[in-house]
């Protein structure tokens, strides 16, 4: 699996949207209802570095493999980054997106999750998002 095919599966859950953010961060965020369940660094040197939630098993078991690390600042959160997903098999990334997505999915409320699981699939289009521009720094004027 390769990187726009990994990004698909995650836009093809019901209700995921992606949002890219600019610089600083740099980063093509996955959510559902506003919860986080897979990222991509979008920035040189770390372009195309995949991080997702998974287990504290999942974790102590793939940060143990060549190439999978914990995800900076989000690693104590059983986050783990991919360094090249295409070292992955297909079947075992989509197994570890759809928990993470359903992970994300079930901390939102029980209402919340019926009207994201209820929506017909023509209105599951996904969606991308830009992230807004953080606002400008507001400057002092000194007075006289």
């Amino acid at each position: 699996m390769n990187v726009e095919q990994l990004q698909q599966l995650c836009l093809g859950f019901p209700g995921a949207t992606e949002t890219l953010y600019g610089k600083p961060s740099s980063i093509l965020l996955y959510a559902v209802g506003g919860r986080h369940f897979a990222y991509f660094k979008a920035s040189e040197p770390e372009r195309w570095r995949f991080s997702l939630f998974v287990t504290p098993d999942r974790f102590v078991e793939l940060t143990d493999v060549p190439g999978v690390k914990p995800a900076r600042y989000r690693g104590r959160y059983h986050w783990v980054t991919i360094i090249r997903v295409q070292r992955f098999s297909p079947d075992y990334l989509v197994e570890l997106v759809a928990w993470s997505y359903r992970k994300s999915l079930g901390s939102l409320t029980r209402a919340r999750q019926a009207e994201i699981v209820s929506l017909p699939r023509a209105s599951v289009a996904p969606r991308r998002q830009t992230a807004p521009e953080p606002p400008a720094a507001r400057r002092k004027t000194a007075t006289s």
